[in-house]
């Protein structure tokens, strides 16, 4: 653990490891009510994710698919407290988002963070950006989601450097 962590316990730049991976100790159990919520929250009215007679009867599944964004933003989300609480300037982009598996009503997700890659800001003295890739597992250890993330992220302040 590194000397002192922000506040709120999220880690700076510095403390970054390029080839470390986290395991998250946080998991979640995804609900109907998630997948009703997201999707309809996100104007989504994609019967693969809220019509389950659609799903028994017209697709491969036979039952409602985890809306993919939701997924995507619980992995990151799940991420949050073991590394940038506090300490992220703003997301950069997110590429190689990938879902090689299902995820349905009921699967417990847990995730994992590698840290891909770091460099200093040309344009901040007082930040740095770091690549992550998060993976997202259900309770069988499947892969579900994967994504590359690169966040700009606070330096250590220079009192407690």
């Amino acid at each position: 653990m590194p000397a002192s962590t922000h506040p709120r316990g999220g880690l700076y730049f510095e403390d970054f490891e390029v080839g470390a991976t986290l395991r998250h100790r946080l998991t979640r159990t995804v609900t109907q009510m998630d997948n009703m919520l997201f999707s309809n929250m996100t104007l989504n009215p994609q019967p693969l994710h809220i019509d389950a007679h659609f799903c028994a009867t017209e697709t491969e599944w036979g039952r409602p698919l985890m809306n993919s964004l939701f997924t995507l933003g619980l992995m990151i989300g799940i991420s949050v407290n073991d590394t940038t609480v506090g300490t992220t300037i703003g997301n950069l982009g997110m590429t190689e988002t990938r879902f090689p598996a299902p995820l349905f009503e009921g699967d417990t997700v847990s995730v994992t963070t590698e840290v891909a890659a770091k460099r200093e800001s040309r344009s901040r003295p007082t930040a740095g950006i770091v690549d992550f890739i998060h993976r997202a597992y259900n309770q069988d250890g499947t892969l579900v989601a994967e994504c590359r993330r690169q966040a700009m992220m606070r330096k250590r302040p220079a009192s407690e450097a």
